[in-house]
């Protein structure tokens, strides 16, 4: 971040922050649409390969587009630097792989998405790396699972799709006190509603896909987070190839220059919708951070500035419920994304989760009946009533 943007909040820099003009004058960012860049002479490419200048040199490495994108990451998470990806699950992997080796430990929460799970459980084993699972909701334990050859502490909050949330400044102290890196998946929250490097995270993660883009329209992923860890992550990333491509840059780029106001719009219509459906005949329960019956409520509170766009709820009828919850909604869309201008219902047991068997799916609490509600930039009252008129015809 240079002298200028560190005069501006974050939300001014989101918008500000923009690739050095061409001779055009354009106003808004171009698309540089290029696999390769050109030198004139030489030595300037020589010394381009050499890293003694900052020139692109092939769009696999870096891009205009993607760097102003990540310029923007590092400005809104204040971190010191930042490297995007093709997907959210890229960003995660490389983070995971750039920094452990054989023969290191990760210590996992075990609310996590599943694709996380099955690149835990599945991937890293392979590469000699071993894992342990802690419970989110049993902070106690944490720390009696930290082994010699602990690399890396890895947590959702809030986790997808239970919202569990866990108290980032006090996992940083257990982190620092054993020399281990924290890394935070901060999808859900975005850098507008919670910002894990200040309470100590050594890196964030994003899938971009969601709340970044907010429209359903490209995948992208982010790492942010200490320089040096950065550069180890772009070492990884540029050899193996999960590179963010320029026009997926370009729209997410874009769409962070909106990022605050929708999700201020967001968190408030998803706090309107869960006050209103809490005490709801044909629910067992329902859970979001902002609400004062989630077990972590003080934390939320303490640590975010709104509770986000997501809440869920379990249904009293179980996965047969649930299946008619599903099909009688008649705005809410049925589709595998959140974080979307359009209010999107999903049933994660079936979907997002399913590779994870029922005992495991349980031990994160996601029941038969469990249903997701990524909340929309829709009016909540219409939002609100789709809900209402399908409890009402799919009821037990």
């Amino acid at each position: 971040m240079n002298e200028e943007q560190q005069k501006y909040q974050p939300e001014t820099n989101a918008i500000r922050i923009q690739t050095e003009r061409t001779w055009q004058m354009e106003h808004s960012t171009p698309l540089f649409l290029t696999s390769s860049f050109c030198y004139d002479n030489v030595e300037e490419m020589r010394a381009t390969f050499a890293d003694e200048t900052d020139f692109n040199i092939y769009s696999r490495f870096s891009n205009p587009n993607v760097e102003e994108f990540q310029q923007k990451i590092a400005a809104l998470e204040q971190a010191e630097a930042a490297y995007a990806t093709s997907s959210g699950m890229s960003a995660i992997f490389a983070s995971f792989m750039a920094l452990m080796k054989a023969g290191d430990h990760l210590l996992s929460a075990r609310a996590i998405f599943g694709s996380t799970h099955t690149v835990i459980t599945k991937y890293l084993p392979k590469w000699g790396i071993t894992y342990d699972y802690f419970d989110v909701n049993k902070p106690e334990s944490v720390e009696a699972l930290i082994k010699p050859n602990t690399r890396m502490i890895f947590v959702e909050t809030p986790s997808n799709p239970g919202l569990d949330i866990i108290d980032v400044r006090w996992l940083a102290d257990i982190a620092n006190k054993h020399n281990i890196l924290l890394n935070v998946d901060n999808c859900f929250a975005t850098p507008v509603l919670q910002k894990p490097i200040l309470d100590g995270a050594h890196l964030v993660t994003h899938s971009a896909t969601k709340w970044m883009d907010g429209q359903g329209r490209v995948l992208g992923g982010a790492v942010a987070g200490r320089k040096d860890l950065i550069k180890e992550i772009y070492a990884f990333c540029r050899s193996t190839g999960p590179s963010m491509s320029p026009f997926n840059a370009w729209v997410l780029s874009k769409s962070l220059e909106t990022l605050y106001v929708r999700m201020e719009r967001h968190s408030a219509s998803t706090l309107a919708l869960a006050t209103a459906l809490e005490s709801h005949p044909q629910l067992n329960w329902v859970r979001y951070p902002y609400l004062e019956s989630h077990p972590q409520y003080a934390i939320a509170k303490k640590q975010m500035s709104g509770g986000g766009g997501i809440f869920c709820f379990e249904l009293k009828g179980g996965i047969e419920q649930g299946k008619r919850f599903l099909d009688a909604l008649k705005m809410l869309t049925l589709t595998a994304n959140l974080g979307d201008t359009r209010s999107i219902a999903s049933h994660p047991a079936s979907t997002t989760h399913s590779k994870l068997t029922e005992a495991e799916r349980l031990n994160v609490g996601i029941t038969p009946g469990f249903i997701r509600i990524s909340v929309g930039l829709e009016n909540v009252q219409d939002i609100l009533q789709d809900i209402e008129q399908a409890l009402e015809a799919s009821k037990v």
